[in-house]
């Protein structure tokens, strides 16, 4: 007899020679940028303050980075979970719907992933300072309810204000903070533009996502103002990043290396002409894909502009 999963048609059949790579691509990978990118930030700006304690990074750098895979593998249950994928949903991880995982294999082990995480937070607190303990706390919730809970952040036009603040503005100032016991003004504002990249980033998924989001009722920014205003917005976010490093070394706030970023300005040229006059989620996968790249180069190109300047 067959089980209740081979026989439920919102499975395919069940793959037993499946192996690590339907595990890694629940990840989405190219996202996990997103958490590396704002760890590597805050720590190459605190050595200008102090002297690095590299456990420290490695603890903040693997707890981000459970926390950013868990949100994602929430995403695809809770999507699946309200009939919003299907094998062929681009952009999405399909370990349940083309590869045949349960539903409940992929919840239970992104809670794993936050309890991991929450292990590792402990020991960044006894390190550094338990109020931390409440603001990591908030950062989880926050993962979890993107796509769990009664109105998820990501069917609201406030996903991209939510991931920038937290995956960027807030793990910049914790990577800060844990090496240097405070928060400085200039970790403030160069924390901004790269939580506005990160912010991009969820846009991108929207407007690559906008026909489908709207079908199953989602409030997303991109349908509220349009596929061509939500490029704008999209190009304006770019630009605004990069205006924004310009202010900070014109204030003498940061070294003018970190104007280094300024080699990403292609990479975001790419992303924003991806999507132009693109309506089939496939076609504009290479601009989502260039978007995430933007803010990947943008923050590797200023941790080390934030470096070269410490060393000379």
């Amino acid at each position: 007899m067959q089980s209740s999963l081979q026989t439920d048609r919102r499975f395919p059949p069940v793959n037993r020679r499946r192996d690590w790579r339907v595990w890694w691509r629940l990840t989405r990978p190219h996202t996990l940028t997103a958490a590396f990118v704002p760890v590597s930030i805050g720590t190459a700006l605190a050595f200008h303050e102090t002297n690095i304690r590299i456990s420290l990074f490695i603890a903040m750098l693997v707890a981000s980075l459970f926390i950013q895979a868990a949100t994602n593998m929430f995403n695809e249950y809770y999507d699946f979970k309200r009939g919003l994928d299907s094998p062929e949903s681009v952009g999405i991880g399909g370990a349940i719907v083309r590869e045949g995982i349960h539903p409940k294999a992929v919840l239970y082990l992104a809670i794993f992933l936050f309890a991991i995480a929450m292990l590792i937070g402990v020991y960044i607190c006894v390190n550094s300072s338990w109020w931390l303990a409440l603001i990591g706390s908030i950062c989880m919730a926050a993962g979890y309810f993107y796509t769990g809970g009664p109105v998820p952040i990501a069917y609201t036009p406030f996903g991209e204000l939510a991931a920038g603040f937290f995956m960027g503005l807030v793990i910049i100032l914790i990577s800060f903070f844990i090496q240097t016991g405070e928060v400085t003004k200039t970790a403030i504002l160069i924390s901004v533009p790269i939580a506005i990249l990160v912010g991009a980033i969820l846009l991108a998924n929207n407007i690559r996502d906008l026909d489908g989001d709207k079908e199953n009722g989602r409030k997303t920014l991109a349908i509220l103002v349009g596929r061509n205003n939500a490029i704008r917005i999209l190009a304006g976010m770019f630009a605004i990043s990069f205006i924004w490093m310009i202010g900070l070394v014109l204030f003498h706030l940061v070294s003018v290396w970190t104007l280094l970023v300024f080699f990403s300005v292609p990479k975001a040229i790419t992303a924003t002409k991806g999507f132009i006059g693109k309506t089939k989620p496939i076609e504009m996968m290479p601009a989502m894909k260039a978007t995430a790249q933007t803010n990947t180069q943008f923050g590797f190109l200023l941790a080390i502009g934030l470096l070269i300047s410490y060393w000379l």
